[in-house]
């Protein structure tokens, strides 16, 4: 199979220096390297891992879960004033 892949030219450039240097060409090379690409797992991020800059940055009162519902009365009715 054939495929056409765009590269910037200082990567184009770095590919054909790094072939040249090797005698390899640069089909065998792309092989080797999405071989390479393909045998790692690919990686799976987590939703703590996506969040973690982000929890802890915003506080609210600790019985929250427990009062929601006279937290919310109390929001709402500061908001109205």
């Amino acid at each position: 199979m054939t495929t056409t892949v765009k590269l910037p030219i200082d990567l184009e450039n770095a590919l054909r220096q790094r072939c040249a240097k090797e005698g390899r060409s640069l089909s065998e090379v792309m092989r080797d390297a999405l071989t390479a690409y393909l045998a790692r797992e690919p990686e799976t991020i987590s939703a703590w891992q996506l969040g973690k800059n982000r929890f802890g940055l915003y506080q609210g009162p600790a019985d929250l879960a427990q009062n929601r519902k006279a937290e919310l009365a109390e929001a709402w009715g500061s908001k109205r004033h």
